[in-house]
């Protein structure tokens, strides 16, 4: 994001990452507030590897819970920039509005994943972000950040992970778009979810995409067709069983060693 590693999330009974069901996530209109200390998520998202202090610190912070329903925006392209956004429940996507209008998925997040440090270098977020199933997220206040990590070392190095994140993963979407096959992009894609589910406690082998083949294609710089003919090729060769956006990946191994990706 010489400290005492911070205990990583307990891992569960391997099942499927659910839907978040509508009733679970109201209305925002009371947001509640979250300390990062007690949730579950806290060795995968902004305090991993913190010391108590700092945590303690980051405590003081009351971040508040924002609930965005399906379809609804987190922020637009434009905007002013005031929080990162941390997930605790459900997938997020990122894009940004080409020239002719198009839109350009830039990625998607899942629990305990970050989104909103675009607006750093310009105070306005450069992408937009919307929600693909209903979520909860921990609005950051920025400021507050940068004013505790102000003569802290333990968090300016916080926040320097949280940078030198958000540039890695600039330059996985690089590695896809310029080095990559379709069916390559699609393994990798497939491969890295599979890997952000298992860290969660879910099936790395099977689970429910929240994003459509067009988002996926767009992200993967891939048609539409593309991304289905790939999906049907796949399934001939025996690598996983689709039915709509369920996918069980019969053939973990086999994917990896056929495609020789490593994705994380």
């Amino acid at each position: 994001m010489p400290a005492t590693a911070v205990q990583p999330p307990i891992k569960r009974p391997t099942r499927v990452a659910p839907a978040t069901p509508a009733a679970a996530v109201p209305d925002d209109a009371a947001p509640a507030r979250t300390q990062c200390s007690t949730c579950h998520l806290r060795g995968l998202c902004l305090p991993s590897g913190m010391d108590h202090l700092d945590l303690g610190r980051i405590d003081g912070m009351k971040f508040t819970r924002r609930r965005v329903k399906a379809g609804q925006t987190v922020y637009r392209e434009g905007d002013k920039f005031q929080y990162i956004y941390a997930v605790r429940i459900g997938t997020l996507k990122s894009s940004l509005m080409l020239s002719d209008g198009r839109e350009q998925v830039s990625g998607f997040q899942v629990a305990g994943e970050l989104v909103g440090l675009d607006g750093v270098a310009q105070g306005e977020h450069a992408s937009a972000t919307m929600a693909l199933e209903d979520s909860e997220l921990c609005a950051i206040p920025y400021a507050s950040l940068s004013d505790l990590a102000a003569g802290n070392t333990g968090m300016q190095h916080v926040i320097s992970r949280l940078m030198s994140r958000e540039i890695l993963r600039e330059h996985s979407l690089m590695m896809l778009l310029g080095s990559m096959n379709a069916e390559e992009r699609l393994a990798a894609f497939l491969l890295n979810l599979s890997e952000r589910y298992a860290e969660r406690g879910y099936s790395e082998r099977e689970f429910h995409l929240r994003m459509s083949r067009a988002e996926i294609g767009s992200y993967l710089g891939m048609k539409l067709e593309t991304v289905s003919r790939t999906f049907s090729l796949f399934q001939q060769q025996r690598l996983l069983e689709v039915d709509k956006r369920h996918v069980r990946l019969t053939d973990l191994e086999g994917l990896r060693r056929r495609f020789e990706v490593r994705v994380h």
